[in-house]
């Protein structure tokens, strides 16, 4: 057994089934663990289930009409799903969605001050906190009186991590980092992820379509397709597996290759067997 998969789960998603609209079957038995202290990506082409797996997770999920019909969630050993994102966010899981969610008309400042609602904290204290979001977000801090709206899309990006950091969480969420970001920055982005791992212990479970940069910074991986977990493994090792390279990272042996030119029926067949 992978020795990621082996550690005591920080959090557990145990086979999860998720419908929309009491019609549309989305997840079809997920299961995942994350260890405490590790990054793990959770990879997959665009509708794979990424952003539905967290919004379970989360339980963001009730308000877009979804029902998890099977499996539950625990967080730190025990079961949360029944919990409101609120409570989640109190018991140090966060979820920075996909999309750079900010409030426009905010500053940045203020932004970050609104992800401290659920902390009975002192001025100096909330001080304190910001100081600390402004050490890993220089970028921020500069732009700390601007309308949040009108920075760019790597600092709204910013602004909605250090957002969730406000909460102090143990557990993050991350949607979809690298979107609609330019390379630099998604690059800064993912460091400052990396540091926040190592130097203040939070976790990490995160949604990502860039399967090359996701695993250079995880630990470990899980990759979805069509609501099902089909692969999963040490982060180095799903980097080097030639199906991953082939269909994920567009490059095998032979060099190369466009999504068109690919043999669906051969992958599950190769992935499933």
């Amino acid at each position: 057994m992978n020795s990621i998969a082996a550690s005591t789960p920080y959090l557990s998603v145990n086979n999860i089934e998720v419908i929309y609209d009491h019609v549309i079957l989305v997840l079809k038995g997920v299961s995942l663990q994350v260890p405490k202290g590790k990054i793990v990506a959770l990879l997959g082409a665009n509708g794979a289930g990424k952003s539905t797996t967290l919004k379970t997770i989360s339980t963001l999920l009730r308000g877009e009409r979804g029902d998890v019909t099977k499996g539950e969630v625990q967080f730190k050993g025990e079961r949360v799903d029944h919990l409101t994102p609120n409570e989640l966010v109190k018991r140090g899981l966060s979820q920075v969605m996909e999309g750079r969610h900010c409030f426009g008309h905010l500053t940045i400042e203020e932004n970050l001050l609104t992800g401290a609602y659920t902390r009975n904290i002192s001025r100096a204290e909330l001080k304190a906190a910001l100081e600390a979001v402004y050490q890993y977000f220089p970028r921020l801090k500069e732009r700390r009186g601007s309308q949040a709206g009108y920075t760019s899309g790597g600092e709204q990006q910013m602004c909605a991590i250090g957002r969730a950091l406000m909460a102090k969480p143990s557990m993050i969420l991350l949607d979809e980092p690298s979107m609609g970001i330019a390379p630099q920055i998604v690059e800064e982005i993912f460091d400052i992820v990396k540091d926040l791992n190592q130097k203040e212990g939070v976790s990490f479970l995160l949604a990502e379509q860039n399967t090359t940069v996701a695993l250079r910074y995880a630990d470990f991986g899980y990759i979805l397709e069509n609501g099902r977990v089909v692969m999963e493994g040490e982060a180095k090792d799903l980097a080097s597996n030639e199906d991953v390279k082939e269909f994920y990272l567009g490059v095998s042996g032979a060099g190369r290759k466009s999504f068109r030119d690919m043999k669906f029926y051969r992958r599950r067949k190769r992935w499933l067997a």
